[in-house]
């Protein structure tokens, strides 16, 4: 029999294996994904595509995850994570296993389109967040929400550089395979997120439908605003991760160039994250939110204005990096906040589909301009706008729980 001052310390070890192994989570589901632009310049070359089609393949990838991330999230807040992480890790790993053999521009719209954005919708950081909220202890929920962020950039670190010399060494098809039998790893990791039978949290809200949580969510002028200045952070996202390594190929550096600007980019953002879940416990949300998308406008314009070489591009990767994701643990902080944890896989899925949204207009968008103009300018300004945009639509959130009328009832008079 274990002595009591045991206990604390075997019961402290729970939310500790449930972080690490939602942190191996995010890293392996976000490593691949934002790697696709190492191979858009090899498969555009090899079949004859303009980068117009490469582009709408991950455009679509990036729409389908969003909307499947709302249903994924109400799947995982009825019946729990475990289910739609194992689903979500098998048809990821079956979408770039297809992505590898497709070639036609159907089957790469049907395989880095639409499988893996299924796929995503199911594994990726969301519905970590999500169980994070459930799961753990309060005062672990908002450094756990920057740990799986950060975790996810550490896969944006990692990933890039490792595709771009698996690229040269094995050739993209191997490299693509090998990163689809790598998603496999998340089911194990995935057990560790699984809800004990029986449990349920003191904090998780009242016993609402779906219906009426929605309902209440989108009547709510904060939750709105939320929700519209996330579309700017996936527009930029989802620009860079694609097109970056494109453009700067286009202004005279090499593949690997971008490889490590993206590297970067993830390395510089588990600081960012990091201390974004830090900063968001002590501190307005809706201020450090509005603070993040106006320096992103100021990096990306000098960034666009300075003469392209190695040094500016990994240097932009760095700051860029600071400010990538850490969007994520405040507007995820407050969510929760706002709704409490019943239903915050689901509602913030739906935040997260305004974040895809502007997702698939960045990839889109750069690719249709580069093959009109020639040039990814107007979308590094039209990105610069949307930034300052953002930056304003934060600052009116009201920070504080949602007042429902049977609270009002029961308040004294």
């Amino acid at each position: 029999m274990s002595s009591p001052a045991a206990r604390p310390s075997l019961a402290m070890r729970a939310p500790l294996i449930v972080v690490l192994c939602g942190c191996m989570i995010a890293m392996l589901s976000f490593g691949p994904r934002a790697s696709s632009g190492i191979f858009l310049l090899p498969m555009t070359g090899e079949f004859g595509w303009g980068r117009d089609t490469f582009g709408l393949a991950i455009a679509i990838q990036n729409l389908i995850w969003g909307l499947g991330t709302p249903f994924a999230g109400a799947i995982a807040d009825r019946f729990g994570v475990v289910r739609v992480l194992f689903v979500g890790a098998a048809l990821y790993a079956l979408g770039l296993i297809a992505m590898a053999h497709a070639a036609t521009p159907e089957l790469l719209h049907m395989s880095a389109g639409g499988l893996i954005g299924f796929g995503l919708s199911g594994c990726s950081f969301n519905i970590v967040l999500a169980a994070f909220g459930k799961m753990l202890p309060e005062r672990w929920r908002p450094l756990s929400f920057g740990a799986a962020t950060a975790a996810g950039s550490f896969g944006q670190f990692l990933f890039p550089p490792l595709a771009a010399g698996l690229n040269a060494s094995i050739g993209w098809q191997e490299t693509l395979t090998l990163f689809g039998l790598a998603m496999l790893l998340v089911l194990p990791f995935s057990l560790a997120l699984a809800t004990p039978r029986g449990a349920a949290k003191a904090d998780a809200g009242p016993r609402q439908s779906i219906g009426a949580a929605l309902g209440e969510a989108f009547r709510h002028p904060s939750y709105v605003l939320l929700v519209l200045g996330f579309f700017t952070c996936g527009f930029q996202l989802a620009f860079v991760t694609t097109h970056l390594p494109a453009y700067l190929a286009d202004r005279g550096l090499s593949i690997a160039i971008g490889g490590w600007t993206l590297a970067a980019i993830g390395l510089s953002n588990m600081v960012g994250s990091l201390g974004s879940g830090w900063m968001s416990s002590r501190m307005p949300k809706r201020y450090l939110l509005a603070a993040i998308y106006f320096a992103r406008g100021i990096a990306i314009a000098v960034f666009v204005l300075l003469p392209a070489s190695p040094v500016t591009s990994i240097g932009f990767g760095v700051v860029l990096g600071l400010l990538w994701l850490s969007t994520v643990p405040p507007t995820s902080g407050l969510v929760m906040l706002m709704f409490g944890t019943r239903y915050l896989a689901m509602l913030y899925g739906f935040a997260f589909f305004s974040h895809q949204v502007g997702g698939f207009l960045g990839v889109w968008l750069g690719g249709v301009f580069y093959e009109r103009l020639g040039s990814y300018d107007l979308v590094w300004w039209l990105a610069v706008a949307l930034s300052f945009a953002s930056a304003a639509i934060n600052l009116p959130i009201v920070e504080r729980p949602v007042e429902r009328p049977e609270e009002r009832r029961a308040r004294p008079a």
